[in-house]
């Protein structure tokens, strides 16, 4: 059992507060924490942080942007990671979205699986080749998910819900990691907990990778419009008391993934929810 956190994770403000959070989880049972690379320049720094703050919590990204990290680096920072704190490190790439690194670059955003092919091989190229078992993709699509299962330890799905689960481990195979994301609200108010879910499920609707993603499934343009319908929210994100939201993690688990990162969504995102994270490890670890 895993976890994914987002902002919290990458703000200097809050940075003490993150390594704190990141030495309970590692004290509660959790086995890796995953967290986004956000959209700066190369690999961020806060993974080597928890790598040192912690004695064993593994980490991974989730992920760093192909477009904004060089292969070079990339595999600097993987070898570093690998002989200071071995086996810990989990590189996992993406190839983002046309809205953020077009932002910068018009144009710049083309050919995504190419590009990841591409980037790939620059890694093999580099004076430190990185080995294929600290390495995952971001991967919806079937060829992505291919790619991941020919190239690397696995896939790192996001914003899917368990029956893209089932698709995934068929495409992959047994063997290859399968991790999907699961956001989750831990609120037994209705009300509260659809507001939050909604409020999570606009941002990423609006990106065509998650949404195109979804109408694969059989999801409708009415089910991904806004915030998404209510059909869609009940699948994507388990909501509610304890027995809930570990019941829809399960159903991944039962669809065949090896891990499930758990995102605890709030109101707040910047503060991290160590009581939830807590009754989960009681509910899911023991």
């Amino acid at each position: 059992m895993s976890v994914w956190g987002g902002g919290f994770w990458l703000s200097g403000k809050t940075r003490e507060a993150a390594l704190d959070a990141a030495r309970e989880l590692d004290e509660l049972g959790y086995s890796r924490l995953w967290t986004s690379g956000g959209f700066g320049d190369g690999v961020p720094p806060i993974y080597g942080e928890v790598l040192a703050a912690t004695p064993r919590l593994g980490v991974a990204s989730g992920i760093v942007s192909i477009w904004h990290a060089e292969p070079a680096d990339a595999a600097k920072t993987v070898d570093r990671f690998e002989r200071e704190h071995p086996g810990r490190f989990l590189l996992g790439l993406g190839a983002s979205h046309a809205q953020v690194v077009d932002a910068a670059e018009a144009g710049r955003y083309t050919k995504p699986y190419s590009r990841m092919v591409e980037y790939l091989d620059a890694l093999d190229a580099t004076d430190s080749p990185v080995p294929a078992e600290r390495l995952a993709l971001a991967a919806l699509g079937p060829r992505m998910l291919t790619l991941s299962a020919e190239r690397t330890a696995g896939a790192h799905p996001y914003f899917a819900p368990a029956e893209h689960t089932a698709q995934a481990r068929e495409i992959l195979g047994d063997g290859p990691l399968l991790a999907p994301e699961v956001a989750v609200v831990l609120d037994e108010d209705e009300d509260t907990a659809r507001g939050i879910a909604q409020e999570y499920m606009r941002g990423y609707l609006s990106l065509p990778n998650y949404s195109n993603n979804l109408l694969r499934l059989g999801y409708t343009e009415d089910d991904v419009a806004g915030a998404g319908s209510d059909r869609l929210r009940e699948a994507l994100i388990p909501s509610g008391n304890i027995e809930r939201v570990v019941a829809g993690i399960e159903r991944h688990y039962e669809a065949g993934a090896d891990e499930v990162p758990i995102q605890v969504l709030t109101a707040d995102q910047m503060t991290f929810p160590a009581e939830a994270y807590r009754e989960l490890a009681a509910a899911l670890i023991g």
